[in-house]
């Protein structure tokens, strides 16, 4: 996908998320997981790490000399997906206490990405 695909799909998910209520944790860190993937892919494209046609989708999916590749490029950003993308298990698909704090963790972190992918950090 191009680098304004990815923008607008990342800003809807992002409009969808103004709908969430703190109780909504489940559905904040999964929009956060889907909306930061968005961003990442931006930045990447951005940077020339990778082509329009080699998206990455989840961290946890690459390889381990991938993922050495793509740190060296962007270490804080892939370190803040990974960090969302490890609270779905405990908090999305299970029922670990705590879920609203790490859906504002997500946000934060979601924050990080986005504000990297357009420059701004």
């Amino acid at each position: 996908m191009d680098i304004e695909g990815h923008i607008a799909i990342a800003r809807r998910i992002e409009a969808s998320l103004q709908k969430c209520e703190p109780a909504d944790y489940e559905m904040t860190i999964e929009a956060a997981m889907l909306a930061g993937t968005h961003w990442l892919n931006v930045l990447f494209h951005k940077l020339g790490t990778t082509p329009a046609k080699q998206d990455v989708f989840h961290t946890y999916l690459l390889t381990v000399n991938e993922f050495r590749r793509l740190t060296v490029a962007a270490e804080e950003p892939l370190a803040a997906l990974a960090a969302i993308e490890d609270t779905r298990a405990p908090f999305v698909r299970g029922n670990h206490p705590g879920g609203e704090a790490a859906a504002e963790r997500a946000l934060t972190l979601l924050s990080l990405i986005r504000a990297t992918a357009l420059g701004r950090a």
